[in-house]
């Protein structure tokens, strides 16, 4: 045995995945400061979905003691007709006031990413929408849309077009309240747009003048492939906004006339606060939460795909 031989062996092997290294100490210090925060999640987010999963399992009424009932929650829910219509008008709500904000949201980041004079100003009125609350937004449209003091039909009995019902009429109460979503979250859209345009390179376009090629030629085959993905975390955003709105649709019609403007989350309010099954809100609060993962995993999918278009 060599002198070389016998200094290795008899140097000790220290790893940092021991109990008592340096490597564990360290992490008992981070340990430390990530506990307090661990907490607060816990707190905030854990014990409330589990107290709703442990909620929805119950008949759990008002002043009563709750008594577990398993799934009859969820089954009564999948035969409630009034449920299944408060689903159908959610999805019908939700596609309108997706579409409209994407599409005009992006023509007008298309607009305001050209140079021309008072851009900034023009910019600044164009988002202040945006930055009114809700409900507020919510209360002054409630005006304009009234059939004899409202601004809106003034407006069209100028045109020569008859005045209509609005949020008062069955069929039109949902397109109406969607006016109200389009004017205040378009300009949200059209920010996001706008930071995709303003991070697009300019070698393509210039290649493409040199070629020939026109505005509507450059913005099909270059622009909006390239900023698709933007457009794609727009629509995320509205989408999950436009499932669990609330605040205007309540203020402006309460789920009325009827039940032709209840969404899920109205039906889930009314069930809660109104008729006191606390239980039964709770399974619809699960089934909610359920529906808006699928649309975001199934919406971020196709941004994913989106890249390679």
């Amino acid at each position: 045995m060599t002198v070389a031989d016998t200094g290795r062996r008899a140097r000790p092997r220290t790893t940092g995945s021991t109990t008592t290294g340096p490597g564990y100490a360290r992490y008992g210090k981070y340990l430390r400061f990530a506990i307090p925060a661990f907490a607060v999640i816990a707190a905030v987010i854990v014990f409330p979905w589990l107290f709703t999963l442990y909620m929805s399992v119950h008949d759990w009424r008002v002043g009563q003691s709750e008594t577990f009932i398993g799934l009859e929650n969820y089954a009564s829910l999948l035969n409630d007709a009034r449920f299944l219509e408060a689903v159908a008008h959610t999805l019908y709500y939700t596609a309108l006031a997706v579409v409209l904000p994407t599409v005009l949201g992006t023509f007008s980041a298309v607009v305001f990413h050209q140079e021309f004079p008072f851009r900034g100003l023009l910019r600044g009125i164009f988002i202040m929408p945006m930055m009114a609350t809700p409900v507020a937004v919510a209360l002054v449209w409630t005006m304009m849309f009234h059939p004899q003091l409202g601004v809106l039909n003034y407006l069209l009995s100028l045109a020569g077009i008859p005045p209509q019902a609005w949020v008062y009429a069955p069929d039109t109460v949902i397109p109406s309240l969607v006016l109200v979503e389009t004017w205040q979250w378009t300009p949200l859209v059209m920010l996001i747009v706008l930071g995709g345009l303003a991070s697009l390179p300019t070698e393509p376009y210039e290649s493409a003048k040199i070629d020939g090629a026109s505005q509507w030629q450059m913005f099909r085959h270059i622009t909006f492939p390239l900023v698709l993905p933007f457009i794609i975390v727009a629509v995320i955003i509205r989408a999950i906004d436009a499932l669990k709105a609330f605040d205007t649709i309540f203020v402006i019609t309460q789920g009325g006339p009827g039940t032709a403007s209840e969404t899920i989350n109205i039906f889930l309010y009314l069930q809660a606060f109104a008729f006191y099954k606390i239980g039964y809100a709770s399974a619809v609060v699960v089934v909610f939460f359920a529906l808006i993962v699928v649309y975001s995993l199934l919406l971020l999918y196709v941004r994913q795909r989106s890249k390679w278009l």
